[in-house]
C-alpha cells in the first residue's frame, strides 16, 4: 500500500492517464454532441472501443526487451502483408482501397504500420554498431523499409498515412545518430523534386486540397467548402463557447465530417477557446510524458521506441489542429482519442501501450525471459 491507494494503482503512470482520460471523455461528450445529442452511433462506440484498447494497453505494457526485439520484425512482415492485401481484396470506401473487412470492423492496415515502422526501426538501429551509424548500411535497409510501405499506401491512395510513416521513421533515424547532412541534404532533394511530385505523382483531388489550401475562399462553396466551415465553427466559438450541445454548424450539417476529422471544430465551437487550451493542455501532457520516458531509458532500443511513439502521436495532433485551422491542406487525418474511428484509435493506443511498456522497462532491472 502506498497511503491508502494500492501499490499496483499507485504505480500506474498516472502524470498520462489522466489527460488520456480527460481527452477521451470529452471526446465522448463532443461526440454526444455532433450526434445530435445521443449517445449512438459515436459516443458509445468511442467509450467501448477505449476500454477495449485500454486493456490491450495494459497487457501491451507487460511485454519484455527481449519478446519486443524478437517480434518487431515479423509484426512489421505481417503489416505489410496486409497492406499488400489490401491492393488485392481491399474494402471501398470514399472513393479509396484502404480497408480489410473482418466482419466485426473495417481494418485499416496503414494505421498499423505507423507503429510498426517505429518498432522495426528501434530494433535495426539497436542492434547497429554504434561505430556505422554514421556509414551508409544505416541508411540503406531503413530507407527500404519505410519505401516499401510508403509505395503500398500510396496507391490507396493515402497521403496523409504515407507522410505520418515517413515522419515516424525519420524520427528515428535522426535520433539514431545519422548525420545532419543527410537530412538537409534530403529536405533540398524534396524541395526539387516537389514541384514534379505535385503535377505527376498527385491524384487530381489532391492537387485540388493544396490549391484550396492556398486559397480557400476561391471556391467556398466547392473545393474549399469543408476549411471555410471549420474555420467559421472555430471563430463562432469566441472565448467559452456557445454552449454544450449547442452548435449550429455540426447540428446544421454545415461543418462536414463534425464527429471524426474536424471534431476538434466542433468542439471550439460549443466549448471555445477555454475548451481548446483543455485539449491542447491534455496532449502536452502526454508528450511531456512520453519524452520523459524516452530520456529515462537506459537502452538505445527503450529509448527510440519511446520517442518514435510520441512523435506518431504528435503527427496525427499536429497535422489534424493544422488542418481544421486552415494551415494545412485537409489529408483526412483525426485527432487521437478524441475522433471516431476504430483503426486511428488502434494505432494510438497501441503508441500508449509501447510508452508505458518502456516505462516499465525504465523501473525495473532487465531480465530476460518473454514476459516479466
Amino acid at each position: 500500500m502506498t497511503g491508502l491507494v494500492p501499490a499496483p494503482i499507485a504505480r500506474q503512470p498516472w502524470q498520462m492517464l489522466f489527460p488520456l482520460f480527460v481527452l477521451i471523455g470529452f471526446g465522448a461528450l463532443v461526440l454526444y454532441s455532433a450526434a445530435g445529442g445521443n449517445w449512438d452511433p459515436y459516443a458509445s462506440s468511442h467509450v467501448i472501443r477505449f476500454g477495449v484498447f485500454l486493456v490491450m494497453a495494459f497487457v501491451l505494457s507487460r511485454f519484455s526487451r527481449d519478446l519486443v526485439m524478437l517480434f518487431a520484425i515479423p509484426i512489421y512482415g505481417v503489416v505489410l502483408l496486409m497492406l499488400v492485401a489490401v491492393e488485392a481484396i481491399g474494402f471501398v470506401g470514399g472513393g479509396s482501397q484502404r480497408w480489410l473487412d473482418l466482419g466485426f470492423m473495417q481494418l485499416q492496415p496503414s494505421e498499423l504500420m505507423k507503429p510498426a515502422i517505429v518498432l522495426v526501426l528501434a530494433r535495426y538501429y539497436a542492434t547497429l554498431p554504434v561505430g556505422m551509424v554514421p556509414t551508409v548500411r544505416a541508411l540503406i535497409a531503413p530507407g527500404a523499409l519505410i519505401l516499401a510501405p510508403v509505395a503500398l499506401v500510396l496507391l490507396q491512395p493515402d497521403l496523409g498515412t504515407s507522410l505520418a510513416i515517413v515522419f515516424g521513421g525519420a524520427v528515428i533515424m535522426f535520433s539514431a545518430g545519422l548525420p545532419l547532412r543527410w537530412f538537409v541534404g534530403a529536405g533540398l532533394a524534396a524541395a526539387v523534386l516537389a514541384p514534379v511530385a505535385f503535377f505527376f505523382g498527385l491524384q487530381d483531388y489532391q492537387q485540388k486540397r493544396v490549391f484550396t489550401f492556398l486559397d480557400p475562399a476561391s471556391d467556398p462553396l466547392g473545393d474549399g467548402y469543408h476549411i471555410t466551415q471549420s474555420k467559421i465553427a472555430i471563430g463562432s466559438g469566441g472565448f467559452s463557447g456557445k454552449g454544450f450541445n449547442e452548435g449550429s454548424q455540426s447540428h446544421l450539417h454545415y461543418l462536414p465530417e463534425p464527429h471524426t476529422d474536424f471534431i476538434f471544430a466542433t468542439m471550439a465551437e460549443e466549448w471555445g477557446f477555454i475548451g481548446g487550451l483543455i485539449v491542447l493542455g491534455a496532449f502536452a501532457m502526454i508528450f511531456g510524458w512520453g519524452l520523459a520516458v524516452s530520456r529515462a531509458s537506459t537502452d538505445r532500443f527503450g529509448k527510440l521506441v519511446a520517442l518514435g511513439m510520441t512523435a506518431t502521436i504528435f503527427f496525427y495532433v499536429a497535422i489534424n489542429l493544422m488542418m481544421v485551422m486552415g494551415l494545412a491542406p485537409v489529408v483526412g487525418i483525426p485527432l487521437p482519442f478524441m475522433s471516431h474511428g476504430g483503426s486511428s484509435m488502434l494505432t494510438n493506443m497501441i503508441c500508449i501501450g509501447s510508452l508505458m511498456m518502456v516505462h516499465r522497462w525504465n523501473r525495473k532491472a532487465p531480465r530476460t525471459g518473454l514476459i516479466r
